[in-house]
């Protein structure tokens, strides 16, 4: 009989594709550095990026803006492929999901993001955002048969806790004024992208890419169509000269996304599309914490208690095993 260290919701078992290294998709464990470093590395930067997107819609269209932002990432992108001297160069499999990926995640995902910033608050939309382990665990279960098991659910039902409380604080602070449906079905239609691009990322198709010139081009094909869909709705390139705006495309281009995306997207190769979503948990927290070191940002007894329950949540999910048999 085999004994099972945590039950699991019931999936039809196919078979496993092989991958290269010592563990197969969602089996590496969290604590490990290889995991950890590049887990909580990711969230310090996506936690600072929502500050400088808010910058970023006050004077140019948002079309605009995540145009010149994946632009910079693109060449970024092919830049640091060149210094690894790996070939940019990929297959037509890998040319249809670099297009997909760049008009589910490069296009959709950020043009509804710059546009929720408009109606909501950054610190709103950082907290609706974490909510991306719900989509990416449902389909990462439904596409890629990734197992959801009870430690899970229950940690993310923890750290959903946490998630509403932070939700609520948000609210008292600056309560949302005008179209805030608006802003939150913008959300929740740049969840659904963002999810949809990183089951897409997780799937054997993409994991035998090679991830930076598969990225790089990801990144060419998803500013072209940011490009051609900022022209037909906002007109005639627009840009700010200022050096806050300039900074802040650089910033986004380069460490929010030429850093991070290869090592998110790693991540979720390594732990699932679930567990890997969990690094979305800790954005909201720490954009509050570096809103405290630069912005005065002041702490309530719903914003503690909420990160705590963030923080007890997150090791609860991703200490969550698949069962051994």
């Amino acid at each position: 009989m085999s004994h099972q260290t945590d039950q699991e919701l019931p999936v039809p078992e196919l078979p496993v594709p092989e991958l290269p290294g010592p563990e197969l998709p969602g089996q590496a464990r969290f604590w490990q550095w290889s995991v950890a470093g590049p887990f909580f590395i990711v969230a310090l930067i996506w936690g600072s990026t929502w500050l400088v997107i808010k910058d970023q819609i006050g004077s140019v269209p948002p079309s605009w803006s995540v145009t010149w932002r994946f632009t910079v990432a693109a060449i970024g992108m092919a830049t640091l492929a060149l210094v690894r001297r790996e070939s940019l160069r990929i297959d037509a499999t890998g040319l249809r999901i670099a297009a997909l990926l760049g008009l589910t995640q490069f296009v959709m995902n950020f043009q509804f993001v710059y546009r929720a910033e408009q109606h909501l608050t950054s610190g709103i939309v950082a907290v609706l955002f974490a909510l991306l382990l719900v989509p990416n665990a449902l389909l990462g279960w439904l596409w890629l048969k990734q197992p959801v098991t009870r430690r899970f659910l229950a940690g993310s039902a923890v750290a959903g806790a946490g998630i509403a409380l932070l939700l609520l604080h948000e609210y008292r602070m600056a309560p949302p004024e005008g179209k805030v449906l608006v802003g939150i079905a913008l959300t929740g239609a740049a969840l659904l992208s963002a999810s949809t691009a990183n089951v897409l990322q997780a799937s054997s198709a993409a994991r035998k890419q090679p991830m930076i010139p598969l990225l790089a081009w990801g990144m060419l094909l998803g500013a072209l169509m940011d490009g051609a869909f900022a022209l037909g709705v906002e007109g005639p390139p627009q840009f700010d000269t200022r050096p806050g705006y300039i900074f802040g495309v650089i910033y986004l281009g380069l460490i929010g996304s030429v850093v991070t995306f290869p090592l998110y997207f790693r991540l979720l190769q390594r732990l699932g599309a679930g567990r890997g979503a969990y690094n979305g948990v800790l954005v909201p927290v720490i954009a509050m914490i570096l809103s405290t070191v630069f912005e005065g940002y002041r702490w309530s007894v719903l914003a503690a208690s909420g990160s705590a329950l963030v923080m007890i949540g997150l090791v609860v999910a991703l200490n969550a095993r698949k069962p051994s048999r």
